[in-house]
């Protein structure tokens, strides 16, 4: 049925609806069997038994509603359970769109929950509405509804007042939100749980938005999901890529997408908080904030991929961010996704963590620490904008010339690194790095728009960095690159030199370092971003970004066989829904938060990277 096709009028409802099990008393659900569906303010995941388990309202870094995925007892949760005895359940994506279908096949019966957030509208703000319609396909299935929101990151336990057709659940000082539906809803504590009888072709639609939205109808909600999936596939076939991976591309797309705020501009680096580098380990961060570095990436990205008004609305976000640094032109870390400050660090004691990885965090630290790479992806991504996009405004140049002068003046000193270690500063290769491509994307722009700049100044700081690398960041003994000022040791940030034309793709000297990573990061073509003491207990796995970053070194250097070999294999450790979180483990399952735009963004690089060198391999005579 068409989703805005008129449903069959549902079967009554049972007077004494059996509520499903508690969250408390299911499995622990994996990250990896959820997906994701979002409205660019917010996201929320899906689980494959039909529960959504995380989300936060109205925003992304809003605090959240249910987050069940973090304490399956006290964080919330919004269950819809077909009961089908021994049904085989399929998830999937509506073709070229964030709208997600999970289907029940039993032997006697089938139904499908469709969920998404409607999203209609190119104003900056527009309302949250999560929409989840049950339809049944085949026989007769009784669904089982459960809804349990808990405010405030779970430590508020709302109040329910009852109406015809709908649920209000109110918490002091939080938004008041409302579940309609064609159900008889039973009032518990701090839920609702309701049953309904379908039979095929029948199906009934749930909604939760705030009570002060005007109550919408079943047809009109069609009509709305209808517009929805439209306006995703208009915007997925605005994409310029025709390779071989087009699935996946499309897919890191619609996720770099829903990571975008529309009111602002901004990228979060992903959607979640507190989910675990490591079972049961303590590295637990909040990463719903824009970092300049992740954003910047996603930028390069989704240009790559012919979606230039987000660049254009990115850039316009991160060129305020550079006129309104401050005096001396130094940048924060990261930035909430409106442009405010990040909330401090604070750990909800009250959740015992998605498989126990304690302690659940929000807000982030990090952003106190000195990461002087951030200002070579900030001025990679203006360069970019300007030279595929619209030209740099006066002001906004003049902020940028005050971030380049502080550049100049710092970037010989020790900082926590890309990785944001917790420990004492070190020097960083990968920061000095970043620091020469800063000054150096910053000639070259006020070369191509005749800006005013202080090139003798820029030139001279520019090539002293250069030469500090070659000098210092050089290990004759080891015979590679190290990460840091006479270390030893080595980092896979080191993947970046060839791919921001630091060091040409084949210098002998870039090889012996590829080939020490392959050797020393890399597991399986899974790459671990160090193997060092981080002051931290416990160990991460290895890093989806730096997995793909590593193909397409590999690519670059000519080793396009085991390119590709790593990359197909890269492929089949997504999720079902070609989804990623931050990092693998040892079996390549999904840990860390989810979905991550830096591993998505890589992914699309490296494809992109992988296709021109098989097209340039085709126009080649056929091997004797």
């Amino acid at each position: 049925m068409a989703a805005g096709a008129k449903a069959g009028k549902a079967a009554k409802t049972p007077p004494k609806p059996k509520a499903p099990a508690k969250n408390e008393d299911r499995a622990e659900r994996d990250i990896a069997d959820h997906g994701v569906i979002g409205n660019l303010a917010t996201i929320a995941l899906v689980a494959c038994d039909g529960a959504i388990d995380y989300m936060c309202w109205p925003n992304l870094d809003s605090p959240s509603i249910f987050a069940g995925l973090l304490d399956a007892a006290k964080g919330g949760v919004f269950e819809l359970s077909p009961l089908i005895d021994d049904a085989r359940i399929v998830q999937m994506y509506m073709p070229d769109t964030n709208v997600l279908l999970t289907r029940w096949m039993g032997s006697d019966a089938s139904a499908e929950i469709t969920d998404l957030m409607i999203d209609t509208d190119d104003v900056g703000e527009a309302p949250t509405r999560l929409v989840r319609r049950v339809s049944v396909t085949r026989g007769k299935v009784t669904v089982n509804l459960r809804c349990a929101p808990r405010y405030d990151y779970a430590r508020v336990v709302p109040s329910v007042a009852l109406k015809k057709g709908s649920a209000i659940f109110s918490g002091k000082g939080n938004p008041s939100l409302r579940l309609s539906g064609e159900a008889d809803f039973a009032k518990g504590d701090g839920e609702v749980t309701a049953s309904v009888t379908l039979r095929a072709g029948q199906s009934v639609t749930f909604m939760l938005d705030e009570p002060h939205e005007e109550l919408i109808d079943a047809d009109a909600i069609g009509q709305l999901i209808d517009a929805t999936i439209a306006r995703w596939r208009l915007w997925a076939g605005q994409s310029t890529y025709k390779g071989r991976w087009r699935d996946a591309v499309t897919r890191s797309a619609l996720v770099l997408k829903l990571l975008t705020s529309r009111k602002h501009g901004s990228i979060a680096a992903a959607g979640t908080f507190a989910l675990p580098e490591a079972r049961g380990g303590v590295r637990n961060w909040d990463y719903r904030a824009a970092w300049i570095r992740d954003s910047s990436f996603s930028i390069y990205a989704l240009m790559r991929l012919g979606y230039h008004n987000e660049a254009k609305d990115f850039y316009r976000w991160l060129g305020d961010r550079a006129l309104h640094s401050s005096k001396c032109g130094e940048m924060q870390v990261m930035y909430a996704l409106d442009g405010g400050e990040i909330l401090p660090e604070t750990t909800l004691e009250h959740l015992g963590g998605y498989g126990g990885a304690a302690p659940v965090r929000i807000g982030n630290d990090a952003v106190t620490q000195l990461q002087l790479d951030i200002y070579g992806e900030l001025m990679d991504s203006i360069y970019l904008s300007n030279k595929y996009g619209e030209a740099i405004s006066h002001d906004r140049w003049l902020g940028v010339c005050r971030v380049i002068d502080y550049v100049c003046q710092h970037w010989n000193e020790a900082d926590a690194g890309i990785w944001e270690v917790r420990g004492p500063p070190s020097h960083h290769l990968h920061s000095r790095l970043m620091c020469w491509v800063a000054i150096d994307r910053a000639i070259r722009l006020a070369s191509k728009r005749s800006l005013a700049a202080p090139f003798t100044r820029w030139i001279k700081v520019r090539n002293a960095i250069h030469d500090d690398i070659w000098s210092n960041f050089w290990n004759e003994k080891l015979g590679h690159f190290v990460d840091e000022r006479g270390g030893k040791d080595l980092d896979a940030s080191l993947l970046l030199m060839p791919l921001v034309r630091f060091v040409g793709a084949t210098d002998p000297r870039w090889l012996a370092t590829l080939d020490a990573i392959g050797k020393r990061l890399t597991d399986d073509g899974m790459v671990f971003r160090y193997k060092r003491d981080d002051g931290l207990p416990g160990k991460e796995g290895a890093f989806s970004a730096c997995s793909f970053w590593y193909v397409e070194c590999l690519a670059r250097a000519g080793r396009m066989d085991e390119a590709r070999m790593i990359f197909e294999k890269l492929l089949r450790y997504a999720n079902h829904l070609q989804l990623y979180a931050e990092e693998f483990d040892e079996r390549a399952k999904l840990i860390g938060n989810f979905p991550q735009g830096f591993t998505h963004l890589a992914l699309v690089s490296a494809a992109f990277y992988i296709d021109r060198e098989m097209e340039g391999r085709g126009r080649r005579d056929w091997p004797a």
